[in-house]
């Protein structure tokens, strides 16, 4: 697989903080200039496809090294706080929790004995399937949330 956790990690968190400017410009732009309602979609949609994809590379990487949940939830939950996400990889990345390669074969670890671990293991070592199956599923959500609607009408 191309890229390390900590590069394929960063880049999300760079995109997703990068998405936040994005939509927080275009609230701006719509409340003081009158930015068209289609502009503002875009910019919505734009950061929602981006959120999906940190998201999904968060839990990739907190698979791989071994994160606790909790780690692993705040990485994920983060990225709903504007500009978190850069923050929060230097943090992880003082501390080393981004180093390392992708784990691709069985170590001495009893937790790799596992059936999820096997199957982690596997898509690591079919990147194209992975990143095919990755793309598919946030495609798939980003639809869903599309047809929800905007976050503010929801429940609505």
């Amino acid at each position: 697989m191309n890229g390390t956790p900590k590069s394929i990690f960063g880049t999300f968190a760079i995109i997703e903080m990068m998405t936040w400017a994005l939509l927080i410009a275009a609230i701006i732009a719509r409340e003081t200039i009158g930015l068209a309602p289609n502009m503002f979609f875009i910019a919505g949609a734009t950061h929602g496809f981006a959120f999906i994809g940190y998201s999904a590379s968060a839990v990739l990487v907190a698979v791989n090294q071994r994160w606790p949940l909790v780690r692993g939830a705040v990485a994920v939950m983060l990225a709903i706080v504007p500009f978190a996400t850069v923050p929060f990889e230097k943090y992880l990345e003082k501390r080393k929790q981004l180093d390392g390669e992708w784990r691709t074969e069985k170590s001495n670890n009893p937790l790799d004995k596992s059936k999820f671990d096997q199957l982690f293991r596997w898509f690591i070592n079919h990147p194209v399937i992975l990143v095919l199956t990755l793309f598919v599923t946030v495609i798939s959500l980003f639809t869903f949330l599309l047809w929800l609607g905007p976050p503010s009408e929801w429940g609505n």
